[in-house]
């Protein structure tokens, strides 16, 4: 009995020492939480996306009054909230850039074909480590989804094997680009030149195979041919890799290059399509 009694005295006085060291621990490593920081993460949309470089709102906040980030590297936000943060920490909003995602493929299941039947994981990731997928066109989008469950706006959506954005969900923060396996989705700046807002053309291809090769897996893909070259008044087009691109410095935005793609490689930004009534 004596010994039990003594076995739950020492255990008690374990535990209350136990205790006093981890109170003296708080005291020691306590660290003041930033009252500014706490206010920006509050005005931030809280998608924790990763769209500003950091690993969410909070860690952007913090680098913000700690490491003077710039206020407007909030993708999700926008303008709005740059303007917020600008005022918290009373200084000026710097013009923030707004991205829009792109999906450079058009090789939807009219386009292209299956060359095998996949009965894997249900991932582009999964998929594109068999034999680099199983459409016939292996530099083109799988349409197993991976970007549409990566985006936390649910700008994404597969439509006929193809991954498209909304343009009007898009927020530019990047991570549909970093979770596709075939590195075909970019960001699209549409204000990137004054003047010229929301009318540069896109590439909408990513097949580096030379136009018959191309034309054999895609009957979409761009055959690098030359007619969009020959036909631009501003030598904006060039071709790199056996497909077409696009100078931006130099383009005008005049869309002969558009008129004159014999596979309609070549197309507005589907916001400006949208605005138009047209095609998404």
């Amino acid at each position: 009995m004596n010994s039990i009694l003594t076995a739950l005295l020492l255990i008690g006085i374990i535990s209350l020492i136990g205790g006093a060291l981890l109170v003296i621990a708080a005291k020691v490593f306590f660290v003041t939480e930033d009252e500014t920081a706490k206010e920006i993460e509050l005005v931030l949309p809280g998608a924790n996306c990763g769209g500003c470089g950091y690993a969410g709102c909070a860690a952007y906040a913090k680098a913000v009054v700690t490491h003077g980030a710039p206020v407007s590297l909030c993708a999700a936000g926008g303008a709005p909230v740059a303007e917020k943060v600008a005022a918290i920490m009373g200084v000026e909003a710097n013009a923030a850039s707004e991205f829009k995602a792109m999906v450079a493929c058009r090789g939807d299941l009219e386009h292209t074909r299956k060359r095998y039947d996949y009965v894997g994981i249900r991932t582009c990731h999964a998929c594109n480590v068999l034999y680099n997928g199983d459409s016939s066109c292996p530099f083109g989008c799988l349409g197993y989804g991976d970007c549409a469950r990566a985006c936390r706006f649910g700008a994404i959506t597969v439509e006929n094997g193809v991954a498209h954005v909304d343009p009007t969900k898009c927020t530019g923060c990047g991570v549909c680009k970093s979770v596709c396996p075939k590195k075909i989705i970019f960001l699209y700046e549409p204000a990137a030149n004054e003047g010229k807002e929301n009318t540069m053309p896109i590439v909408m291809c990513s097949n580096h195979k030379k136009g018959a090769d191309t034309r054999r897996e895609c009957t979409a893909g761009c055959l690098g041919c030359g007619k969009c070259i020959k036909s631009c008044p501003n030598g904006a087009i060039f071709i790199n890799g056996n497909v077409a691109r696009i100078d931006y410095q130099k383009c005008t935005g005049c869309h002969t290059c558009v008129e004159v793609c014999p596979v309609h490689a070549i197309q507005l930004p589907d916001f400006v399509r949208m605005a138009a009534g047209g095609e998404s």
